[in-house]
């Protein structure tokens, strides 16, 4: 079944708000996306704005990775050739009411699998990111603390933080070699940001990070052996912990298909003023404008402040520190 703008913008209506939960984080969300529309057990809905504009949801179930049914997001071109910095998104969110704290570890689950045919060119593609409430006295752009990127076919994910002086920067356009103890970055002091390359698929190259230049120690990226799944591969399933900490704390751990892919602990997420007290996951196809029909097809979300609940193998819940 495939959501009109109207259909959209009264499901928007409807399912973006809910009456507050005592512990959002306590309250698991699973939706496996078998009927017409979203579970109330899943509380995502999806939000209707300009960008979105852009993007249709159908619950559809001729490709499902579980269950009866799965869903297929799409963006067509919706943005003016002279609009600078237009986006085109078809993107569920959480409800706002089952926001989790900034400050406390979550996890994530869900199945994602790319349509034919799969971007190739280098735009900005992303599938799904995590992001910090942003009030409305923040001043500034802030960028997901957590993202997961299509860059030219090739998968990978970036970890965003505030900027930290003291980064050895090498040549410009080339990526940059880092010991156990740092990350490759890209800094970005204009907007008091640097982003970390911390996972990439087998067919990336140096070539592909070349805008990741420099090396910090304030994002530590420990490799658990496997890379990320390539994009023609099918369904990839992922578990992803994410818990922010600007000071220092940080956390993240990111499974694809049961493997262990990468730990990110240090600096991760932002504390500019104005910015709010909870984190919000968001996954569907974003990218900058473009051309031509992008479709992804999603299944078997979860959320959980249990790993086993998400990742299903307790053994390897229990080697996460």
């Amino acid at each position: 079944m495939t959501k009109t703008l109207a259909t959209v913008s009264l499901l928007s209506s409807l399912l973006g708000t809910t009456p507050a939960t005592a512990d959002p984080l306590n309250t698991t969300l699973t939706d496996g996306f078998d009927e017409d529309s979203f579970s109330a057990a899943g509380g995502l809905y999806y939000r209707d704005n300009e960008e979105q504009r852009a993007g249709t949801v159908e619950f559809q179930s001729a490709v499902t990775r579980s269950g009866r049914g799965a869903l297929k997001l799409t963006v067509q071109p919706n943005c003016a050739a002279i609009r600078d910095g237009c986006s085109e998104r078809a993107e569920i969110w959480e409800k706002t009411a089952l926001r989790v704290p900034y400050d406390q570890a979550v996890w994530y689950g869900f199945a994602v699998k790319f349509a034919d045919p799969i971007p190739q060119d280098d735009h900005r593609y992303l599938i799904a990111q995590w992001k910090r409430e942003v009030g409305p006295d923040a001043k500034g752009d802030f960028s997901p603390f957590l993202a997961i990127r299509l860059k030219k076919g090739k998968l990978f994910f970036t970890v965003e933080t505030n900027y930290v002086a003291g980064a050895r920067t090498g040549p410009e356009d080339t990526a940059a070699t880092c010991s156990d103890n740092q990350a490759a970055v890209w800094l970005r002091p204009d907007t008091n940001q640097m982003r970390a390359l911390v996972a990439t698929d087998s067919n990336w190259t140096p070539e592909d990070g070349s805008r990741f230049n420099s090396c910090s120690d304030k994002i530590t990226v420990i490799d658990r052996g496997n890379p990320l799944p390539t994009p023609d591969s099918g369904w990839i399933d992922f578990a992803v912990m994410t818990k922010p900490g600007p000071g220092g704390d940080g956390h993240i751990e990111i499974f694809a298909n049961g493997k262990w892919i990468k730990t990110i602990k240090g600096h991760i997420g932002h504390s500019d003023p104005g910015l709010g007290k909870n984190q919000y996951f968001k996954f569907g196809p974003y990218r900058a404008a473009g051309a031509g029909a992008w479709s992804m097809y999603y299944d078997d979300f979860r959320r959980s402040p249990n790993c086993e609940a998400v990742l299903g193998d307790g053994a390897a819940c229990a080697m996460i520190k």
